[in-house]
């Protein structure tokens, strides 16, 4: 993990909204390749309508979870937590130039919802910070536990031809879980089960909505 620099609270306050800025407009850079296959058979149009709305679900989901990490991030006062917190975000960044990239080769558009999708998510995050380290670790183990399982039933959904789709939902998968047992190996808090429920809730309305619009 690189070595986190100290910044005063304005610097960290103006980076998170050059940050927010860019999530929400789209502007999304990732520091590895795509994991996506270059060789792909032809998708028929119905395949290609079903991959465009599970990977625009899955942009979402990395939308929100960009604002979580930075709300988190930003919140904390453990400056070595929130050097943890950034390097997720990093890697969760590079999820999102990867869907939004697959997108394009879709043809299919990002969620007109998106600023709504980044504030809520980020006011939760701030809440989830606010309440304590452990707390805020807790809330991360949860949301990476139940991003995992909406995945693995997307790699179940994604048409068998789509392997660059299905490239980038695998490694994400894997990652997501990395990211929650890093947050458990750090004295993450399990959260209560109203809580988990509420999040799985939230969750949903989020994916049914984002697979349209």
């Amino acid at each position: 993990m690189p070595a986190f620099i100290h910044l005063s609270r304005l610097d960290q306050y103006l980076i998170a909204l050059d940050q927010s800025l860019k999530t929400i407009s789209g502007v999304a850079f990732s520091r590895r390749p795509s994991p996506a296959t270059n060789e792909e058979p032809a998708l028929d149009e119905e395949e290609r309508h079903l991959s465009g709305a599970l990977m625009r679900v899955n942009h979402v989901g990395e939308v929100c979870a960009q604002a979580l990490y930075r709300a988190q991030a930003l919140c904390t006062q453990d400056e070595d937590l929130r050097a943890h917190l950034e390097h997720a975000a990093s890697e969760e960044q590079d999820h999102l130039a990867w869907t939004a990239e697959r997108l394009q080769q879709l043809g299919t558009h990002r969620s007109r919802l998106t600023p709504l999708w980044y504030g809520g998510a980020f006011a939760i995050g701030s809440l989830a910070g606010l309440a304590g380290d452990r707390v805020n670790l807790g809330f991360v183990v949860e949301t990476e536990k139940q991003v995992e399982a909406h995945l693995d039933s997307h790699l179940d959904r994604l048409p068998a031809a789509d392997h660059a789709s299905r490239a980038i939902v695998a490694q994400m998968k894997d990652e997501e879980a990395q990211h929650a047992e890093a947050a458990r190996a750090r004295g993450a808090l399990e959260l209560p089960g109203p809580v988990k429920q509420l999040m799985r809730l939230a969750a949903g309305v989020m994916t049914r909505t984002a697979h349209h619009i």
